[in-house]
């Protein structure tokens, strides 16, 4: 019972204060992650590409995935409530006023400042992925070969994804689930990850 009561905690505080979508929950994850160890870091990693990969919210299938790799299907349940229950709790009180807010300066002004506060917590999340899935510290502590600090498979699948999104003209202009597929079945045959 306590298990699902640190699912739902946790999770509550995520969606609480992670403001600006799925990614901002990502600094959340890494607190919970060292907090609790139901999870890795390079497990964190591998959610973040299922989540993108899969329909749905980044944040509540985040949830769904860690509270089913720590609690089954009720902790699956657990934790994705958890992280609604305050958006659900906020906008029924807002809705409540939404004349009075909607019209308030303050309040626009608050929204205003909170932009640069959730780009940097989604900047942060983005680069903290990033880190973990190209840069790996301890190899190279290791075997102090510099080779070994930066992985060159998920280096080589960067410059392709890059050269196909950006560069080639005939695949330019596809569809994003195209390259998130792609890279879903090429992540699977290949084994790509974050550690």
């Amino acid at each position: 019972m306590m298990i699902y009561l640190q699912l739902f905690f946790e999770f509550f505080k995520a969606g609480l204060f992670a403001i600006g979508g799925g990614m901002a929950t990502l600094p959340f994850l890494y607190d919970i992650s060292d907090k609790t160890g139901w999870f890795t870091y390079g497990q964190l990693a591998d959610m973040v590409a299922i989540s993108e990969s899969t329909p749905g919210p980044i944040g509540v299938n985040m949830a769904t995935y860690v509270g089913f790799t720590t609690a089954g299907i009720p902790g699956s349940v657990i934790a994705t409530l958890g992280l609604i229950t305050p958006s659900i709790i906020i906008i029924l009180i807002i809705a409540g006023f939404l004349k009075a807010f909607k019209d308030n300066k303050y309040v626009q002004h608050a929204f205003y400042g909170l932009r640069p506060a959730s780009t940097g917590l989604i900047a942060a999340a983005g680069f903290s992925v990033f880190a973990l899935i190209m840069f790996h510290k301890d190899a190279y502590a290791a075997s102090g070969n510099i080779l070994d600090l930066v992985s060159i498979p998920n280096l080589v699948l960067l410059a392709v994804l890059y050269y196909f999104t950006a560069v080639c003209k005939k695949t330019k202009g596809l569809h994003p689930v195209v390259f998130i597929a792609a890279s879903a079945v090429i992540g699977i045959i290949f084994q790509f990850g974050g550690v």
